[in-house]
């Protein structure tokens, strides 16, 4: 394309945008403060139109409360799912880090946390993609811990079957350390 042809076709692009530009400017006039000039009559919204915007305003909020429903459950799955065996396993093992002596003010809430503990264990366990049957010796020894201690969680009680809560506690320990691949 030669030089000459190019400034022809620029030439003609401007000619034209300056008659769009211009044809424009002139319609900004029609309009008053009071909106559109006088020759535009105006027209109400139908009914049909307010009823539509209704509808629609209906299915978005239906929307809107169906998302936050599925998020709410999503989020009460989640906080009701037990938490890993390897997680557990910590959080037991953690109660070797504290203690209390028999009559001790700590000892309510140490025993209560080493119960807690246990049975937030055997949840994660029973939930375990391995399956109960590979944690069948320490789900059984909570069993029998929970049969002891007959559901009564008072401080008067776990502190009566101390032995056996520990007990339970340190077994369940030394069977996990001889299988390293459920909590690592």
């Amino acid at each position: 394309m030669s030089v000459r042809v190019r400034i022809r076709t620029s030439t003609a692009a401007l000619a034209t945008t300056a008659a769009l530009v211009t044809a424009l400017a002139g319609c900004t006039g029609a309009s008053t403060s009071q909106g559109p000039g006088g020759d535009v009559p105006y027209v109400a919204p139908s009914a049909n139109a307010s009823a539509v915007n209704k509808e629609i305003e209906q299915d978005e909020a239906d929307a809107a409360a169906s998302e936050a429903a599925a998020a709410n459950a999503a989020q009460e799955e989640a906080f009701n799912r037990p938490e890993e065996v390897r997680d557990a396993f910590a959080g037991l093992q953690a109660t070797y880090q504290d203690g209390c002596a028999p009559g001790d003010g700590n000892c309510a809430y140490f025993l209560g946390r080493v119960n807690d503990e246990l049975n937030g264990l055997d949840r994660s366990m029973r939930a375990d993609a391995g399956g109960p049957n590979h944690f069948k010796a320490p789900m059984g020894w909570i069993s029998a811990l929970r049969t002891t201690l007959a559901g009564d969680t008072s401080t008067a009680n776990l502190e009566k079957h101390r032995k056996q809560l520990l007990g339970t506690r340190d077994r369940i320990n030394t069977w996990m350390q001889g299988h390293p691949e459920d909590y690592r």
